[in-house]
């Protein structure tokens, strides 16, 4: 599982929009819709539905909300910067202005929980997230995630 199978281009976005949670979500399905041919409603109500069991805010401005579709034959993921941060009921009640939403198919076991796995530790180093928030272009953020990796290999 690497950051460049996951996250095409253009599947990066800064919003500039995202007023709520739900719009937040609206818009990750506009997203998974253009860079992954995914139904903007599935992914929506997918991802509602998974939120609803528990908040994926997972703390210091970062969300990985993720939801299973139908449909998928892998897991693919997408990004978004905000360039206002937004209220996500985060564990640490601190509003999001970083979301990586993740979709898997339907029967995805490891494979989905490992790419959790690995977006949660790149987002937990604070150095990418300062990067991340400091650079709002589309293409110098996929940069910054897909290289990241390549550096820790190394």
């Amino acid at each position: 599982m690497d950051f460049n199978k996951l996250l095409k281009p253009e599947a990066v976005k800064v919003l500039t929009s995202a007023s709520s949670k739900k719009r937040l979500m609206q818009d990750l399905g506009d997203l998974a819709e253009n860079a992954y041919d995914l139904n903007s409603g599935d992914v929506l109500d997918a991802l509602l539905a998974r939120e609803a069991l528990g908040p994926t805010g997972v703390g210091h401005g970062v969300a990985l909300p993720h939801a299973r579709l139908s449909g998928l034959e892998e897991v693919v993921g997408a990004f978004v910067l905000l360039d206002k941060p937004i209220d996500f009921n985060a564990v640490d009640r601190q509003p999001v202005d970083i979301a990586f939403a993740l979709f898997a198919p339907e029967d995805a076991g490891v494979e989905h929980l490992k790419a959790l796995a690995m977006v949660s530790r790149t987002l937990r180093d604070t150095s990418i997230c300062t990067k991340l928030r400091a650079n709002p272009n589309p293409s110098t953020l996929h940069t910054i995630l897909t290289s990241n990796e390549s550096e820790q290999a190394a």
